[in-house]
């Protein structure tokens, strides 16, 4: 797997910096993209409803969710 990169977003008015593999910030784009949403507005979404989840691992689990409901309808 592909090193980790760090992205820096605005999220609720406030600076963060995201660490992902690479495949991963890619499939967000693609999922924003498809939702006519900005990243960072998909992220503010995943990061409202995470609760005690790291946001790497809910946007992990996000991309994760979105492709196997994909995968579920073919």
């Amino acid at each position: 797997m592909k090193r980790e990169r760090k992205h820096s977003l605005a999220i609720a008015g406030h600076r963060t910096s995201i660490s992902l593999e690479e495949p991963f910030w890619t499939a967000l784009k693609e999922i924003a993209a498809a939702e006519e949403a900005t990243l960072a507005a998909l992220v503010a979404e995943v990061d409202s409803r995470r609760g005690e989840t790291n946001l790497s691992s809910a946007l992990r689990l996000h991309v994760l969710a979105h492709y196997q409901g994909l995968a579920a309808t073919r």
